[in-house]
């Protein structure tokens, strides 16, 4: 049995007052779930989730006894947040399940770390480790999937979906950042139960798939969920046949990412433009359903944009297009296209200040009004069909021709 490698954190001030506080040198309370999983995968769990045979009631005094903070963030479900000098830490009182109804659980406390286990979604999640001995508890063989890159359901898979239908989402999330292959007992549960993912908000939804196309290489298993209708119940828009797009898309994020790192250096392409997952969800869209389907899944109006633009037809990658659309969008259209080095180059291109404001139109004769706007509107169209001159000669002329021309649509000829 492995041990677990020792958190940094359990040896700050905060960390030691807060483990003390939870009598976790005893076995009391124990670091459980993702940061186990994490930690022995050698990956730094940001999250630290503490579970512990103390009642809410315990832990909350003995926080406060310790000069540490308690919020009791989720007392009917045993949760109380602990904040000390920056740390934060989930710790949540050992539980079994009374009744679900694949959304909401009831609970009851119980001191039976086998029982808090066996109501976990997969082995890989269900195991807890004393602090700072890191000694592991492992009821269900999640060490030997973890080693073995298998994600399982714990127990029998429909049990775990009824309780929790958002498990069906969350089996294909796993399976894409920690399976090498798709567990054939679970697959075949959440082809039985993909129906019940109707039941959900779309926000858990949203949030599940966010996730997965956040993973380097969601593809695998995307082709698996739409080959079996997963889905189909909720999300009839992603078919098969643009499975090529998000490829192409994937691999152009890749070559983006060489071509900007021997361009600009790494630092300077832009952390967040690799495998954004708006990115990779317009791959996915037609550009006909990008904003109905962002408008389901009630995303936030920032990703919703992101995603209907990039699924615009226009790549363009000169200066004209990234001052109208922006580096971001252009960017995105340009990777869906397979086209990484233009893509590159857009990342890389600094937006030029306009060389110009509505004082240079009144001083040359506009009256303050609608029509300065108007008028710094047209030289702003010349200036950037011009290529962003910087020269002050070619400036003032274009400024010049912006207040004499009589009309819009006669300034706009003059500058085609």
């Amino acid at each position: 049995m492995m041990r677990l490698p020792v958190p940094a954190w359990t040896a700050t001030p905060a960390g030691r007052a807060l483990l003390d506080a939870l009598d976790a040198a005893n076995g009391t309370t124990r670091l459980v779930g993702g940061a186990v999983r994490d930690a022995l995968l050698g990956v730094t769990s940001a999250d630290i989730d503490l579970a512990t045979q103390l009642s809410p009631a315990d832990v909350m005094a003995r926080l406060a006894a310790a000069g540490l903070k308690a919020i009791p963030t989720g007392l009917a479900h045993g949760t109380v947040t602990a904040v000390a000098q920056g740390l934060v830490a989930q710790v949540t009182t050992l539980r079994r399940d009374v009744a679900t109804d694949g959304r909401h659980a009831e609970v009851a406390f119980t001191d039976d770390w086998q029982a808090d286990a066996g109501r976990r979604d997969f082995t890989i999640n269900a195991l807890y480790a004393t602090l700072p001995a890191g000694k592991i508890s492992d009821f269900f063989g999640g060490e030997a999937d973890l080693a073995g890159k298998k994600v399982r359901f714990i127990g029998d898979p429909l049990q775990r979906i009824a309780e929790d239908h958002l498990r069906i989402l969350r089996f294909f999330r796993f399976s894409a950042r920690f399976g090498q292959t798709i567990d054939a007992e679970g697959l075949a549960a959440c082809v039985v139960r993909a129906n019940d993912l109707m039941a959900l908000s779309r926000e858990r939804i949203a949030g599940e798939l966010r996730g997965l196309l956040s993973v380097p290489d969601p593809l695998p298993v995307l082709r698996i969920m739409i080959a079996n209708g997963i889905w189909t119940p909720v999300l009839p828009a992603l078919h098969a046949a643009r499975l090529p797009v998000l490829a192409r898309t994937i691999a152009a994020e890749a070559g983006a990412a060489e071509a900007g790192a021997a361009e600009a250096g790494a630092a300077e392409v832009g952390a967040g433009h690799p495998a954004a997952w708006q990115r990779r969800l317009a791959a996915l869209l037609p550009a006909a359903v990008a904003d109905s389907v962002a408008a389901r899944l009630r995303l936030s109006n920032a990703d919703r944009a992101r995603i209907v633009a990039a699924t615009l037809p226009d790549v363009d990658p000169r200066g004209a297009m990234l001052w109208r659309d922006g580096v971001e969008a252009v960017a995105d259209r340009l990777l869906i296209a397979g086209e990484p080095a233009s893509a590159a180059a857009a990342l890389a291109w600094n937006r030029p200040k306009l060389p110009a404001s509505w004082r240079d139109i009144i001083a040359r004769g506009i009256a303050p009004g609608r029509d300065v706007a108007a008028r710094l509107g047209m030289f702003e169209r010349a200036w950037v069909a011009a290529g962003f001159p910087e020269n002050q000669a070619e400036v003032t002329a274009l400024l010049d021709a912006a207040a004499n021309q009589a009309t819009l649509s006669e300034f706009d000829r003059a500058s085609r």
